[in-house]
């Protein structure tokens, strides 16, 4: 052992002691951190399948490949830092002695290959990902681009040490060959053994370059050590936790009901709930769990979230991305006073510091940060912007493409839990929407009586529930949409006239429904959610008394309706088995019971809503039912699990937008680029959005007039009801081919034979089409302030 090795040996030994101490104390520090979150035991297990999901998520990279490209490239890395970490604390050994290797696995040919593998495939990785973020940097496409907002710097010193690390590695290896001290045969040296014939033979090659190896690491783990926030370095250790906590232990994503409102670990109870001791949503970062905290660390900037925003894509303030890190860099800047006691009450008065100097030894940085609000514009000096908070769809995009599991909905709807039961702070337009919930039960205000009114507009007979189910096989849950809203009483129509032409068996609730609480929920109103879901719940179990829990189905043509009744309702006792219509007519169609006679021969593009395809994984169904209706499907550039929202949910169905491009007609446009005669969906909620944007480009004379928007029910209806068309036409059916045609050509001002006419609505060679909100208003009536900027929107 030389000058040399000793020299260097020592030097590497002194700083990785300094940088591994830095290192442990921060990670300790970090713990403590992350606990100043709310306790959350939901995550405690069970051990077995949330170890599953861990080992396929990063093993495989299931969720990392939704980028093919980028998680090709980022496996390669990710196993270069895993058990490249072996090969880097061989470093210490042959720093000081050149031929040093691992006992036993250090002579094996198979581990010799490994190597191999795992520097070349670090460098190609790290080069690989450092090219795709400059071809998306923001200079070049601005907000576009994913990665507009994240720390460049932080991420080019990450992916700078990968690629040292990895020739590191190689460089090691070819030292050792060209020295003699490792025999490996060509094919497991086939890049370092070409490499080794053209560097000299002394065995110091191997000591300079193990060194240079183990300095680029410490340099990594002491800026890690320095920045807690440096989310694209640490979530390589903070990610194997992140994925193992998610919310769904059987590792779906945390989509479908939202997490329950929780204070102190525990489900809040309204009725015993104290605002002075209890939390209610999160009106400040402490209020967060842990989990959420853990979230914060974990984000690596990324940008997928954002990607697919579409909020963020229409111009929005809101970036999931940014949501996250700015709620990540508050709570690490606000925690040294959190971690010496500082707590403060709903007025803002201090109360968890007490003493003649009670801020003595806090951070001054840590008490001005602990003075910011949650949520503020930036004249309060606000963590989140209202707008931001406001801005989201809960569409689920972002969670869905989150390559860590990052749960950003859940934490949006908390935030606004809070401004909306606490602040009463919230957009005035849902003012009206709360008041007609809570008191008419429907977000429109009509009255109960008139649930049923749709009825009257079909030419058969609707079974009404009358207090015995009998044999009855499913409950048509019709909605308020579907009940009171024009346009969506045609699917609602559609749906009734397939059910009775396939046989089956169902009844209605009609006057006993209201509103699922979806809207409320998700605007924030924890306790209107309640309301109206108990009651729903009593319902409906009183309806199903007799019902075995298997027989207990019920059919839902609203998206958010069968997301509520199936994922959300069994928290509060009530177990069913829930159905979209799209399914339910598929299966009918499959089973020959509906049998579409003369094929709709039109182009037709399908429109995924957000919360029957990523919030309940349905995307085949309404997919068969188009092509059995003979359309052609010409799908969107977005769709499946990357489909644009419509702007709908989340409760901005009530919002007006005021910022930005308006997100249905974004989604309208890319929905127009397939160059469809219809545009159909499975949801009302997206159908008003849809019709609204196809009218105002109508209007703009960018869509041609014939474009309509439908359900897809609507579409079957229509192949199953018209005759073939006569040998020689083009299949385009005639108004006289259509039943109940000359009855509407009699009555089209929507009373008697001709209102009964419209079953199927414009899916029929002689419907209407739909008619825009602008014209006539679908929704809440907004304030006149409102009107002023710019009339109803849904």
């Amino acid at each position: 052992m030389g000058a040399l090795e000793l020299t260097l040996g020592g030097i590497a030994v002194l700083f990785s002691i300094v940088a591994w101490g830095m290192f442990v104390a921060t990670v300790l520090r970090m713990v403590k951190i992350i606990r100043l979150g709310q306790p959350d035991a939901t995550r405690n297990g069970p051990f077995v399948p949330r170890m599953k999901t861990l080992v396929k998520e990063f093993a495989a990279h299931t969720r990392m490949n939704k980028l093919r490209h980028v998680g090709v490239m980022h496996w390669m890395v990710m196993w270069g830092f895993l058990i490249g970490s072996a090969v880097l604390f061989e470093a210490y050994g042959e720093v000081f002695v050149p031929s040093f290797h691992w006992p036993i696995i250090g002579e094996w040919v198979v581990w010799s290959l490994a190597i191999e593998l795992l520097g070349l495939g670090t460098v190609v990785g790290g080069v690989a990902l450092a090219i795709i973020r400059q071809l998306n940097h923001p200079r070049r496409a601005d907000r576009q681009s994913r990665f507009a907002g994240s720390n460049f710097w932080q991420a080019y010193f990450v992916e700078a040490v990968v690629i040292i690390e990895g020739l590191g590695i190689l460089g090691v290896k070819a030292f050792k060959i060209a020295a003699g001290l490792d025999h490996s045969p060509l094919w497991a040296s086939f890049t370092t053994a070409p490499l080794a014939e053209l560097l000299p033979t002394s065995p110091n090659g191997v000591v300079i370059m193990a060194f240079i190896k183990l300095m680029g690491a410490m340099v990594w783990v002491v800026v890690v050590a320095r920045y807690m926030t440096m989310g694209v370095a640490w979530h390589r250790f903070s990610a194997f936790f992140n994925i193992y906590f998610k919310r769904e232990d059987d590792g779906g994503v945390a989509l479908g009901a939202l997490k329950p409102m929780m204070s102190d670990g525990k489900p809040l109870d309204f009725e015993e709930a104290d605002p002075e001791k209890d939390v209610f949503g999160a009106g400040q970062v402490e209020d967060f769990s842990w989990k959420g905290w853990l979230d914060f660390t974990t984000c690596t900037e990324c940008g997928r979230c954002q990607s697919q925003c579409p909020a963020w894509n229409t111009g929005k303030p809101l970036s999931p991305k940014l949501l996250i890190t700015q709620l990540r860099d508050h709570a690490y800047a606000k925690a040294p006073y959190l971690l010496a006691g500082g707590k403060k009450d709903m007025m803002g008065e201090e109360i968890g510091l007490e003493g003649d100097d009670p801020h003595a030894g806090i951070d001054v940085l840590a008490l001005a940060e602990s003075e910011r609000p949650l949520i503020g514009g930036p004249e309060e000096n606000g963590v989140i912007d209202p707008d931001m908070l406001w801005s989201c769809t809960n569409c689920g995009a972002c969670v869905e493409q989150c390559p860590v599991d990052i749960e950003h909905v859940d934490h949006i709807v908390d935030m606004r839990r809070y401004q909306v039961m606490i602040e009463s702070n919230f957009p005035t337009e849902l003012g009206g929407m709360f008041k007609n919930l809570e008191n008419k039960g429907n977000p429109w205000g009509q009255n109960a009586k008139n649930r049923l009114d749709w009825t009257k507009e079909v030419d058969f007979e609707v079974p009404v529930f009358d207090g015995e189910w009998g044999d009855t096989e499913y409950l048509f849950w019709v909605g308020c949409a579907g009940a009171f809203e024009d346009r969506a009483k045609k699917t609602t129509k559609a749906v009734a006239e397939l059910l009775q032409i396939a046989g089956v068996n169902y009844k209605v609730l009609g006057s006993e429904e209201t509103c699922t609480g979806d809207p409320a929920r998700r605007a924030g109103n924890e306790f209107v959610f309640q309301m109206l879901a108990q009651q729903n719940v009593e319902v409906l179990n009183s309806v199903f008394a007799e019902t075995q829990p298997s027989s207990r189905k019920i059919v839902v043509t609203c998206a958010h309706c069968f997301n509520t009744i199936a994922n959300e309702y069994p928290e509060l006792g009530g177990q069913y088995e829930v159905v979209h219509h799209t399914q339910l007519l598929n299966r009918l169609v499959r089973e020959k019971r509906l049998t579409p006679i003369a094929p709709v021969a039109e182009g037709v593009t399908y429109h995924d809503p957000c919360f029957l395809g990523r919030h309940n994984q349905v995307y085949e169904a309404p997919r068969d039912l188009v092509g059995a209706s003979g359309a052609q499907l010409r799908e969107m550039p977005r769709h499946g699990d990357r489909s644009m929202c419509c702007g709908a949910g989340g409760a901005r169905m009530w919002m007006e937008e005021r910022i930005g491009k308006r997100i249905n007609v974004e989604r309208v446009d890319e929905a127009l680029g397939t160059a469809p005669t219809k545009i159909a969906t499975g949801c009302p909620f997206c159908r008003v959005m849809l019709t609204d944007g196809v009218t105002q480009r109508k209007n703009d004379q960018q869509a041609d007039e014939h474009v309509e928007v439908v359900d897809v029910a609507q579409l079957l209806l229509s192949s199953v009801k018209r005759k073939p068309a006569p040998e020689g036409s083009d299949g385009a059916a005639t108004p006289e081919s259509t039943p109940a045609a000359g009855a509407a050509s009699n009555g089209a001002n929507g009373s008697g034979n001709g209102s009964r006419s419209e079953v199927g609505g414009e899916a029929e060679a002689n419907g209407k089409a739909d008619v825009s909100t602008a014209a006539a208003s679908s929704g809440t009536p907004l304030p006149e302030q409102d009107k002023q900027d710019g009339g109803a929107s849904a």
